[in-house]
């Protein structure tokens, strides 16, 4: 079988038909994955509003020709869409060749029947979008296209699964399932053979077995394998085997598939929780959207790739793909690394939360989008748990309980190896409910209207009250025993009360408000029956504009900012990649870092605090203020330690108490005062760690630096280029903001620029961009091999110049894994 990517030489444009002809509108050259919605202009008017990040929805059309070889004609070939956002048509030479309404999941075309053979070839895809979804979804064929050719007899699509259910010390049992499906019209008697590589190269197991296969027929061959003194996957050494699988007819190979796993074994129970290899595991998890930043919801591998090397820098060993399937870029990168997998389904069933959203398609396509993402994950090691459902509403009633033990069994009967949870909110299950019973109290009416997410914050204690509300207790029960992992969304207060209620209930924070981490840490560490805390959100995101703003910015709009705010505003990590504050505070919180960390409110806001739920104080690493000399600031330090001392040029400000019975926080008022900044931190009255930040002085410089200096010249390549402004000692300016220009030169385009405001009108698609806090962040995408040059400039800087080398493939030697050789 061969698959080739499927990635170059489209167009792109407005549909062109009969009625809808726009002859001024010429379609451009583009390369997937693209997305064509981050390169149009925002609008408040815009259909989706704050939602989509105020950005436009419209219908488009992607077009590529193809030459079809004759010798195709006795070939079967399949185009693979990895994701195309959303009601995808495909037609091939003119005639409707499939569909596909869901935009998270992959699907196949089978284009034979369409060809023309030894001739140019026409596929056309056209995907729209509207009012359908909650965040920025992106528009067009965002992730991977590949075209696969193979003969008469191979290897079905998906069609190698492997389990590995008996390990020991001394030897792992690797079942491998290979479906052979026969298209020709002669039966052939095939030979199938099976081989499991070590990461070495070196062949540790092998099998062979003959397999007949009738015209039209799709026949499984089973094998076992024996895997001596095997090494096994976990989040700390993620050992990857590769299995090739082999099709033979006599001495001729005519399909081959391979597929990389692990050798793990999971175990779940209400007392130890989740355990891999035997081991418990507890997941410190981050919920994240699908987009990438300034590049949108591109899904190009090397950003997939970046983002989970990011997160996982961070403290974060599990993440939640929210709310839709996760790419097969991220779960190769998931897997590599160690990153466990929550892989979530849908955010609708079938009541709609925006006008045109996957409701409407939900009861016709729920069980082929779910065996799709089953199929997209079954080999990968990193993924433990499969989600049904985010927030549906229809979980507090029977018939919406039913639905989900429909999807469960539905995942179950495709994968018997993994977990099934379901993301519950029981507010939002009984919030009709909720409403009715408090029909009497106006005020709490009042503050529970507006959207879904503007509702729960205003809530406050109300919403409090009713999540542990015997209403909520019976309400959802039926849903909880479904699945086998109870996913509670902002549902903290009912972790302890639930273990008398349901004893043998498995719990998870599939969803949390950042800011609680400290004390649902506790309550994950001192229960096994808790397995973990996801928090929303792990990394920023376009869309849902608003959330996690903090108090001076929230000018009467509620949870959903205003034009031209852009995104969510609640993550760990900013939309470039670089970690805020609360980053540190959840590593230490986790235990994973002993030293202290300085974050020094705006002196701005001074004195203002947030008060939204997803919102943390707003903060930077910096002690550079130009103009508050002298005027009141706020310093917090976080620590593991008992205690932690402050002083600025060496006189000591305060000491307070830090740990966890304080929070692993301190919050100190000063003055700003130039000059060094220091936390000291104490256990039992000795130092453990100190931590310092000196005010940035004279001279403005353009710091630049890339994350790969060498790439592949490759479409799923990318490189990083980071742009800061320091003074002459290399200390950040974030008051030094002004508009940096990024020209491009060579084998390369500037495929996204800008920064993490989540609240901006510039465009990541123009090469002239403002720094905010400092800085911005540009990436480059290569167009083919050879040298490229970034040029960087800013008023008042020495300009910049930067040299990326994009390699073939075959020039780098080995096997390329997405890092720097």
């Amino acid at each position: 079988m061969i698959r080739q990517s499927f990635n170059r030489d489209w167009t792109v444009g407005p549909p062109k038909d009969f009625f809808n002809i726009a002859p001024c509108m010429e379609p451009e050259p583009v390369t997937l994955p693209h997305d064509a919605m981050i390169a149009q202009k925002r609008s408040a008017q815009s259909v989706s509003g704050g939602k989509k990040g105020f950005f436009a929805d419209k219908t488009y059309e992607y077009v590529k020709l193809f030459h079809v070889p004759l010798t195709y004609k006795e070939k079967r070939v399949t185009f693979e869409f990895e994701g195309v956002y959303m009601n995808a048509m495909v037609y091939i030479n003119g005639d409707f060749a499939g569909q596909h309404p869901y935009g998270y999941s992959n699907f196949y075309i089978k284009a034979d029947r369409f060809l023309k053979y030894g001739e140019e070839n026409e596929i056309k895809v056209v995907a729209k979008s509207n009012d359908d979804s909650r965040w920025y979804t992106g528009t067009g064929i965002y992730r991977n296209t590949q075209i696969i050719v193979s003969d008469m007899v191979h290897i079905a699509l998906d069609g190698v699964k492997i389990t590995t259910p008996d390990i020991t010390l001394e030897r792992a049992i690797v079942n491998v399932a290979t479906m052979v499906e026969n298209e020709g019209i002669h039966p052939e008697t095939t030979t199938i053979v099976t081989e499991i590589v070590d990461s070495e190269g070196n062949i540790v197991a092998t099998d062979t077995a003959p397999l007949t296969a009738f015209p039209g027929e799709r026949l499984t061959l089973r094998q076992r394998l024996y895997v001596k003194q095997p090494s096994l996957w976990n989040v700390d050494t993620p050992y990857l085997y590769t299995c090739r699988s082999k099709v033979m007819l006599g001495d001729n190979l005519v399909d081959e598939e391979i597929h990389t796993f692990g050798i793990r074994a999971l175990s779940l129970d209400a007392e130890a929780g989740l355990r891999i290899n035997g081991e418990v595991v507890k997941l410190r998890g981050a919920c994240i959207h699908h987009d990438n930043g300034v590049i949108g919801a591109a899904t190009i591998d090397r950003a997939e790739q970046r983002r989970i090397e990011i997160l996982k820098q961070a403290g974060f060993n599990a993440i939640r793909s929210a709310h839709n399937p996760i790419s097969k870029t991220m779960l190769d990168a998931c897997d590599r690394l160690g990153m466990l997998v929550m892989d979530e389904s849908f955010d609708t069933w079938t009541v709609n939360k925006s006008s045109y959203d996957y409701a409407l398609y939900f009861p016709a396509w729920w069980e082929a989008d779910l065996e799709a993402m089953v199929n997209k994950d079954f080999n990968h090691p990193s993924v433990i748990m499969y989600s049904i459902g985010n927030e549906i509403p229809e979980n507090g009633s029977p018939h919406g309980a039913a639905w989900g033990r429909k999807l469960a069994e539905k995942i179950r009967s495709l994968d018997n190896t993994r977990y099934v949870t379901n993301s519950i909110n029981a507010f939002l299950s009984v919030l009709d409910q909720f409403l009715k019973a408090m029909k009497d109290h106006v005020s709490i009416k009042d503050r529970m209207s507006g959207d879904v997410n503007t509702a729960m914050a205003n809530a406050g204690t109300a919403m409090k009250r009713a999540q542990t509300s015997e209403l909520v207790t019976k309400a959802v029960a039926e849903s909880f025993a479904a699945v086998d992992i109870a996913g509670y969304n902002y549902a903290d207060n009912r972790y302890v009360m639930d273990r008398a209620l349901f004893p043998n209930r498995v719990i998870v924070g599939s969803e949390t408000f950042p800011r609680d981490i400290a004390a649902n840490w506790k309550l994950v560490k001192e229960n096994g029956y808790i397995i973990g805390d996801f928090t929303w959100t792990g990394w920023n995101y376009l869309g849902e504009a608003g959330i996690g703003m903090t108090q001076q910015e929230n000018l009467s709009q509620g949870l959903s900012g205003a034009y031209p705010w852009l995104g969510a505003n609640c993550g760990d990590i900013d939309i470039l990649g670089n970690r805020r504050p609360i980053s540190y505070y959840r590593e230490i919180v986790f235990g994973l870092r002993k030293q202290p960390y300085l974050a020094i409110e705006r002196p701005h806001y001074y004195g203002n605090k947030p008060t939204n739920p997803w919102s943390w104080s707003d903060t930077i690493a910096s002690w550079s203020w130009e103009g508050f000399e002298g005027k009141p600031i706020a310093v917090e330090v976080y620590s593991y330690a008992d205690e932690v001392e402050l002083l600025v040029n060496g006189i000591t400000i305060g000491k307070a108490s830090t740990g966890e019975s304080n929070d692993y926080k301190a919050v100190f008022d000063t003055v700003y005062t130039p000059g060094e900044i220091v936390a000291v931190a104490y256990t039992d009255g000795i130092e453990t760690g100190r931590t310092a930040l000196k005010s940035a002085g004279s001279g403005l410089n353009l710091k630049v630096g890339v994350d790969r200096t060498f790439i592949t010249a490759d479409d799923n390549d990318l490189a990083f280029v980071s742009i800061s402004l320091v003074d002459d000692q290399g200390i950040l300016k974030p008051l030094s903001d002004r508009e940096v220009t990024v020209k491009v030169e060579g084998a390369g385009i500037l495929q996204g620029f800008g920064n993490a405001n989540p609240m901006t009108e510039e465009d990541f698609f123009d090469n002239v961009h403002s720094t905010f806090d400092g800085k911005a962040l540009a990436v480059i995408r290569p167009t083919g091999s050879g040298a490229i040059h970034v040029f960087v400039e800013a008023e008042g800087c020495p300009s910049q110049v930067l040299r990326i080398e994009a390699t073939d493939l075959d020039n780098l030697g080995g096997t390329w894994n997405g890092t720097n050789r």
